[in-house]
């Protein structure tokens, strides 16, 4: 059974249609990309998914319907959204950003083995615990948002654009990351304009281009796909 089943999902904008009835679905370790140009429907996927949008269709998470529960319900289910732009608190500490991302969790201890996880995997995040998260760089801050997600325990990371207006070598650590977390046995739906660096990590890929699904397939197949590499790989 998929961890994440995604049928005929429609989103509309007042009069315009976002997304016209796509099928995706993530297997449970999976990296799964989705790429396309600005526009093509991405970020709205996620946002779908994630509760915060509404939607036609059918969306089920480890085999359960998502119609009608709310975005807070949706992440305490495991499925938890790591959205464009970071969206850090940048008015409270890294710490107190951290402790926001294990929001349903009441133990303590819990929250306090998740964070050393955390700290675990991102150093620099442990070095500046009780900075302001403003003070943090670029690819610091999207650490942080990773972070933030990682401590809702997920079994779904949704990522979008994690590379976004970062420096090459922030770039290449964020990758790293995420290749550390899957093999740590992290499933994820990935959002990434970088679409080499996306299948090149991924087991899987799909396309959209205005709003619907183009290509479907093995990554390592797409990176070979002569209109993928003339679209996006700059071929």
């Amino acid at each position: 059974m998929s961890l994440l089943d995604v049928r005929g999902l429609e989103v509309r904008y007042g009069g315009i249609e976002a997304l016209h009835g796509i099928d995706l679905h993530v297997e449970p370790g999976e990296i799964v990309a989705l790429l396309g140009a600005n526009g093509a429907g991405k970020t709205t996927t996620l946002r779908a998914i994630s509760g915060l949008i509404p939607w036609r269709g059918g969306i089920a998470f480890d085999g359960k319907p998502l119609r009608g529960r709310s975005a807070d319900a949706i992440a305490r289910a495991g499925l938890n959204h790591v959205p464009e732009g970071r969206r850090i608190f940048t008015r409270m500490t890294v710490r107190e950003n951290l402790e926001l991302g294990a929001f349903g969790e009441r133990s303590r201890q819990v929250i306090a083995t998740r964070q050393a996880f955390v700290l675990d995997a991102f150093p620099r995040l442990g070095e500046r615990i009780d900075q302001s998260a403003a003070t943090l760089s670029g690819g610091e801050q999207q650490m942080l948002a990773i972070g933030r997600a990682l401590m809702g325990s997920p079994r779904l990371l949704m990522l979008d654009e994690p590379s976004l207006g970062l420096a090459p070598m922030a770039i290449e650590t964020i990758f790293s990351i995420i290749r550390e977390l899957h093999h740590g046995g992290t499933t994820m739906l990935l959002v990434e304009q970088n679409a080499r660096q996306a299948l090149r990590i991924a087991q899987r890929a799909y396309v959209l281009e205005s709003g619907s699904i183009v290509r479907t397939g093995a990554a390592a197949d797409l990176l070979e796909d002569p209109a993928v590499v003339a679209a996006y790989l700059g071929g």
